[in-house]
Parts: C-alpha cells; structure tokens; sequence
C-alpha cells in the first residue's frame, strides 16, 4: 500500500509541474505575442477577438484567433484578414473582417472592401494591402478571456 502511495504521489507531483510549466509557457505567450502586430511565431499572428462583428458566422468576443501572414495579393473575396483599421472610429485598431470584393482606393493602390458578418454592413474605408497583417487561419474559443486577465496588473 505505501508503495502505491509514493507512486500517486510522483504522478500527482508531475501534473502539478507539468501544468506549471504549461501555464508559464503560455502566460509568456500571451505576453509577448498576443495581440502585437510588429510581432509574430513562425509567421503567425495571435489576437483575442474585442467584439462580435464576426459573431453571425465565424467567432466571437473572447476568443482567440491566430492569422498567418500572407501576401495581400494573393487574397481573394470571402477570405477573412486582420488589419489595421483606417476607419476614423476605430483608427489604428487591428480588426479582423471578411472581404467582400477586390477594389482601388481613391489613391488608385489595390486593396479590399471588407464587412463584419454580424452585420453585413461594408466598412467605411478601403483596406489596402500596407495595412494587412494576416489571413485568418483558426480560432481557440474562449480562450482569449482568460489570456486577457493573465495579460492584466494583478
């Protein structure tokens, strides 16, 4: 029985260690790498999702999406992008939103019309392909909650 014992004890320290280990990793991270556009992990990109603009189809608020960087060129409609906003009410924000149809800017540069599938509204200015930072590949649901407050002052 003692022996037993000193074996759930070792497999039980383990765990403990591993999950240490595991959330050490992950809290470096979500700190260094979360939601960093001049950041990347082997050419991918890790936001948590601020609002449901996606919700209708693709993710929601509070969870984490990872975007590979990608050349703008090679994008066509129906992909999913994150990019920074040029929008003047979300100015400088990273958005990730799906592009309805190729276009020009009134400058004549190559970008996107882009839209929230929540509300198929068109977004009000043209995202051309300086302000793309990636492709949408996958989302971690719920996830970007708990990364958020791992990301805050205790």
């Amino acid at each position: 029985m003692k022996k037993a014992w000193e074996i759930i004890k070792t497999i039980v320290m383990w765990i403990v260690i591993a999950a240490a280990v595991f959330m050490m990793v992950f809290t470096v991270i979500s700190a260094i790498a979360f939601d960093r556009n001049d950041r990347n992990l082997l050419g991918y990109k890790f936001y948590i999702v601020q609002s449901d603009s996606m919700a209708k189809t693709d993710f929601r608020a509070g969870d984490i999406i990872i975007s590979r960087i990608v050349d703008p060129t090679a994008l066509q409609e129906g992909d999913i992008i994150t990019f920074i906003s040029q929008n003047p009410e979300s100015y400088g924000e990273t958005v990730t939103h799906k592009i309805r149809r190729l276009t020009t800017d009134a400058n004549g540069d190559p970008g996107f019309v882009t839209y929230g599938t929540t509300t198929d509204t068109d977004d009000e200015t043209i995202v051309t392909y300086p302000y793309v930072m990636g492709q949408y590949k996958v989302k971690l649901s719920g996830f970007g909650t708990f990364f958020a407050f791992l990301k805050t002052t205790p």
